[in-house]
């Protein structure tokens, strides 16, 4: 009976730290996160008052203000504003992993905001400071306002949705200027996007124009830009797989630092050991578990 007595006991304490691990990622996901994205948003809010410092033209008449071409991915691009809901964040342009860390991100392939057509950004629900968390709160006639390099502009939302990530029409160009948000339905799921629409009730302002290449002889005629079909699960909207091999080698290294730890405080002193141990451990979960979240939708 004492073997059988030290499995279940050995069994006992592997599902204890398995759930301790499980809860570990939770607070990592709701309140982790969004630490990475607070220091994110201050270092684009000011690279954006920057940008916005150095603008030669004034952004009281955004029909005249000269279109900018869109910054790389992973910079600022906006500052949006939802007052009923209290969101005030700087935007990115991109929607990958690395992008919708740091704050929401303007689909690339979409309008600028303030620009003609369709513009649209993506943001997260429940992680990375869940700047959408209450998206399903906005109603018709509720105002979002966005501050661009080329003024600010104010749209009133007129519809709501709940569509498959497959229904990317949503992001399609349309004649009238619109403000697409999406994000993750329902929270903490990605089995849906809910879908925010607003019209710009004000004048809009110039889209850039693009360099057309002069055919020569070997190019035979410009290529239309943006060509590319934009999609609601594009990229790491749908999770980065590559993100496996490294979860798991995180993972092994911390299930040895923390064996080390354990063997440590048995042959050694207990409380010394935990306390050099311990920390160690969580640094090591700390970097795991930033390479599972990468395995799922970035926008959740």
């Amino acid at each position: 009976m004492s073997g059988f007595h030290r499995l279940v006991g050995g069994l006992g304490r592997v599902l204890m730290s398995a759930g301790v691990v499980v809860l570990l990622f939770v607070v990592y996901q709701l309140w982790g996160t969004g630490l990475r994205e607070a220091q994110a948003q201050d270092d684009l809010t000011q690279a954006f008052a920057q940008a916005t410092a150095t603008a030669s033209a004034p952004a009281s008449a955004p029909e005249d203000v000269p279109a900018p071409l869109p910054p790389p991915e992973g910079e600022a691009v906006a500052i949006l504003r939802i007052p009923k809901i209290e969101v005030e964040k700087a935007v990115v342009e991109g929607v990958g992993v690395a992008d919708l860390k740091k704050g929401p991100g303007h689909y690339p392939g979409t309008p600028m905001p303030g620009q003609p057509g369709n513009a649209a950004i993506a943001g997260h629900r429940t992680t990375y400071g869940a700047p959408f968390f209450e998206l399903d709160q906005l109603e018709m006639g509720d105002e979002i306002l966005v501050r661009t390099l080329q003024g600010e502009f104010r749209y009133e939302v007129d519809r709501t949705m709940v569509v498959r990530p497959t229904q990317v029409e949503v992001l399609d160009p349309t004649e009238e200027d619109r403000l697409t948000l999406t994000t993750c339905n329902p929270r903490f799921s990605a089995a849906e996007r809910l879908i925010v629409s607003a019209v710009l009730t004000g004048p809009s302002a110039p889209a850039p124009e693009l360099p057309t290449p002069t055919p020569g002889p070997e190019l035979s005629a410009p290529e239309p830009s943006n060509t590319e079909p934009v999609s609601l699960d594009e990229g790491a909207l749908a999770g980065d797989p590559t993100a496996r091999a490294p979860a798991v080698l995180w993972g092994l290294l911390a299930m040895v630092v923390w064996l080390v730890t354990s063997f440590t405080a048995r042959t050694w002193r207990r409380w010394p050991a935990y306390l050099l141990g311990t920390p160690v451990t969580l640094v090591v979960l700390f970097v795991c578990f930033e390479q599972v979240a990468r395995l799922f939708p970035a926008n959740i």
